[in-house]
């Protein structure tokens, strides 16, 4: 099943800095479908922080987010909605949609896997995973990340993943890895130039 990224605009003044949990329950409330969703990938929004612990919402931010094709008709129900993140009101906008491309280098900004808080627990569980899958590549561990998603702290790391297979590079596009991708963890993106 082919899978595709949607990438919404987001239009307003700012979020919630931890933003990844009430996005979600703000999408749930147009799209209840998506509760149990472990088809749906969804990457936090970037924007430019705040002293006040907010996030200002820069004219290219956008929400991204994967699924399957067959789906896509669900997820459009966002375009043009307002809803509420936190206290912070913004509007979809208009979704683009993309085709997902091979890449041998990919990045996560933060991978997390329920019970790993160290770096060499967090490791293992990954050789695991990455087995599990039928992937192979080099592995690269970032900066450990932590963020809030109502009452718990969800502790991750940042990942690179070189010399993967086409194969590969799609898999973890269109699955992810790990836990939480519904709050944008393990959502990998093609590694740009800059940052090797």
């Amino acid at each position: 099943m082919n899978h595709v990224e949607l990438r919404f605009p987001i239009i307003g003044a700012a979020l919630p800095r931890d933003h990844r949990q009430a996005m979600f329950r703000a999408i749930l409330q147009i799209i209840p479908e998506a509760s149990s969703a472990g088809w749906l990938l969804i990457k936090d929004v970037r924007g430019v922080k705040r002293s006040c612990g907010s996030l200002e919402i820069i004219p290219k931010a956008r929400l991204r987010m994967r699924l399957p094709q067959s789906r896509v008709s669900l997820m459009l129900k966002l375009a043009g909605k307002r809803i509420d993140v936190g206290r912070c009101p913004v509007k979809f906008g208009t979704p683009e949609i993309f085709l997902l491309k091979p890449c041998s280098s990919l990045y996560a900004k933060c991978v997390a896997i329920n019970g790993c808080d160290t770096a060499d627990e967090f490791l293992d569980a990954l050789v695991w995973r990455l087995d599990e899958m039928g992937i192979d590549g080099e592995i690269e561990l970032g900066l450990r990340c932590r963020f809030r998603s109502g009452r718990r702290t969800i502790i991750g790391y940042g990942l690179t993943l070189y010399e993967l297979s086409e194969e590969g590079s799609i898999a973890l596009q269109e699955q992810g890895l790990g836990n939480h991708r519904h709050l944008g963890c393990g959502f990998f993106v093609p590694v740009r130039k800059n940052m090797q």
